[in-house]
């Protein structure tokens, strides 16, 4: 239980850091930041899938890098959902979802480099 409420505040620490580095994509408050990654959680969980299996032959095409814009458009609908969370165009939800990526790679290694030792 504290794995999964370390990783959302990770996540909504990660879409703050996004608002100041990427023009167009602003998070009012913490607060919003952290509604916005429990929506983004769940509409990764259930509706990404579904659409990465739709696109699939696409992204086998583009050798994975389709992933960016089905993870792009997450961040789109998301941002559509949320008060406080305003992604002003698919460029910079493109730039957000580079930048989650990695920020989530890094943690992800962080948090099981904590559970190894």
């Amino acid at each position: 239980m504290m794995q999964i409420l370390l990783r959302w505040v990770l996540n909504a620490l990660a879409l703050v850091l996004v608002a100041y580095l990427v023009p167009g994509f602003l998070i009012a408050s913490f607060y919003s930041a952290l509604i916005a990654a429990l929506v983004l959680g769940l509409v990764n969980a259930l509706i990404r899938p579904l659409l990465f299996l739709l696109t699939l032959p696409v992204t086998i095409v583009t050798l994975g890098l389709f992933t960016f814009v089905i993870n792009a458009l997450m961040i789109l609908l998301a941002s559509t959902i949320v008060k406080g969370f305003v992604v002003s165009g698919f460029v910079p939800a493109l730039l957000a979802a580079i930048i989650l990526w990695a920020v989530s790679l890094a943690t992800n290694w962080l948090i099981n480099q904590t559970q190894d030792s």
